[in-house]
């Protein structure tokens, strides 16, 4: 499937399970949705909806949708392989290729075993979205705009396990900035550093910028915050310990 079809199925599965399909992707509205699944597959918000809108008459929802309008080829050959799939057929697909390492938890038998109710794995799919690839995604759509890192080039460091998401330099130059970029789902809320990326802002300070993706419930907007180790915002240090339980055997020759 490649990537423009996957946006279509992101339309086709909001067309044809409305409420019913938001709500088994942890969404609390359309706007969310368009938002988060959009800037997560490297498309505009405005895409997601206009593919479930062109969608509309082929299934039964409260929307008119583009009734006047015959289906384009490249979604009708989507509607043709999928009408007839399920809610949890349509629906993981789009999880699998959104997020292709999601946890264990999401194997029916250690849901049933750990009692994870399926609402709460919907929600925490799409906090998930929010809090990383969509905010990633969107930082890296509109990078270039924001004046802190205008003419630099952008390197993608979210494998890497370094304490930031990006690191932006001036071609040729042995220079960077590391960037941390969180998302919100709405206008505020709690964000967290994890040790090392607490520990690489301390060390980076003025090189080290924290990107705000807020607002994916209405419409995103970011805020940069440069040397967040030494800013307005203040981090509190959070202790947890855990106790770790493990099994052993002897093995005979």
């Amino acid at each position: 499937m490649n990537h423009r079809d996957r946006q279509i199925l992101c339309g086709l599965f909001l067309s044809k399970f409305d409420q019913e399909g938001l709500a088994y992707l942890g969404f609390e509205g359309f706007t969310e949705a368009f938002n988060t699944l959009g800037y997560s597959l490297q498309a505009r918000p405005a895409s997601i909806k206009n593919y479930r809108d062109e969608f509309d008459p082929y299934f039964p929802n409260p929307r008119k949708g583009w009734h006047k309008r015959p289906l384009r080829a490249h979604c009708q050959h989507v509607l043709n392989a999928y009408k007839d799939a399920d809610i949890e057929q349509i629906g993981e697909l789009i999880k699998d290729f959104l997020m292709p390492i999601r946890e264990v938890e999401s194997i029916p038998e250690v849901k049933r075993v750990l009692n994870i109710h399926d609402a709460d794995a919907s929600s925490s799919f799409a906090k998930r979205l929010i809090t990383g690839k969509a905010a990633e995604e969107y930082f890296a759509a509109n990078y270039s705009a924001m004046q802190e890192f205008s003419g630099l080039t952008l390197t993608n460091t979210t494998g890497w396990g370094c304490g930031f998401d990006f690191k932006l330099a001036h071609p040729g130059s042995e220079s960077f900035c590391a960037v941390e970029v969180k998302g919100l789902r709405t206008r505020c809320g709690q964000i967290q550093l994890t040790e090392l990326e607490h520990d690489m802002a301390e060390a980076l300070r003025e090189r080290y910028f924290l990107v705000l993706v807020r607002n994916f419930v209405e419409e995103p907007f970011h805020t940069v915050i440069n040397n967040p180790t030494d800013c307005a915002i203040k981090f509190t240090k959070v202790e947890r310990k855990e106790i770790r339980l493990s099994w052993t055997a002897n093995v005979g020759e």
